[in-house]
């Protein structure tokens, strides 16, 4: 029986990938992800099988790497930031628990520095204090369950980071989280947009909560807006933690 393992390889810079996860691409016969992703760590993939396929094609793709594992083969299965935070490491186990036991492969998941970290050290230091991840992507979630969860997170006065925030189709759904955060936010809390974080690409604007959906946002771009006391000094967000200084 092979194995399988969900990395984490950070959020593009091969700099930011860990040891742990470094060594386990380099030592694996076979590597599956998005094609996206695959790109990123080319410079690893000397003489590796490669299961590359491109969105909306997930489940085929941590199948065909389980049919590896299973035949023997050392396959790692690849998401860009941390495995565990909107990547792969949920449904390889999903399916591989679907195979009986005498078939399943071993299984190691390994962490990586997710976007929201990358983003946030770029940005200052935003996430000092309790903060909520949301998707905006309604693909897998219902819109109508997304709004709800960043109407209590901006209740309860959370920093809130912001993944997949726009798209070509999803244009406007940036525009009603905005407006439900403004009945529980003031109009100037500070808003950091980091797109392609630690990428050649890499791009940071600092608004506030009014005027954020003017900037050029995508699905490479994550958003993170401040609670009450966040604010911004020298280009930098910072959300005290509550020290006495």
């Amino acid at each position: 029986m092979g194995k399988i393992t969900v990395i984490g390889i950070g959020p593009g810079s091969l700099d930011d990938m860990t040891p742990h996860a470094r060594k386990s691409i380099e030592t694996a016969d076979t590597i599956a992800g998005y094609n996206t992703y695959i790109k990123l760590i080319s410079p690893l993939l000397k003489d590796k099988n490669i299961i590359g396929t491109g969105m909306m094609q997930e489940v085929d793709r941590c199948q065909m790497a389980l049919d590896e594992a299973v035949k023997g083969k050392n396959v790692a299965v690849v998401s860009s930031g941390d495995s565990g935070v909107y990547g792969m490491a949920g449904l390889v186990l999903e399916l591989l628990f679907q195979l009986p036991a005498e078939n399943r492969p071993q299984v190691d998941i390994i962490p990586g520095i997710s976007a929201v970290n990358a983003a946030a050290a770029i940005l200052g230091a935003p996430l000092m204090h309790d903060f909520a991840v949301i998707s905006l992507s309604d693909l897998l979630t219902p819109w109508a369950l997304i709004k709800k969860r960043a109407a209590y997170a901006a209740q309860g006065d959370f920093v809130i980071a912001l993944y997949n925030p726009k798209s070509r189709k999803r244009v406007q759904h940036i525009e009603e989280i905005r407006d439900i955060l403004l009945k529980y936010k003031s109009a100037d809390t500070p808003v950091g947009i980091v797109r392609g974080a630690t990428r050649d690409n890499e791009s940071v604007t600092i608004s506030n909560l009014d005027n954020f959906t003017k900037e050029e946002i995508d699905m490479f771009s994550l958003v993170i807006i401040g609670n009450s006391h966040t604010y911004v000094k020298n280009n930098l967000m910072i959300t005290p933690r509550g020290y006495k200084l």
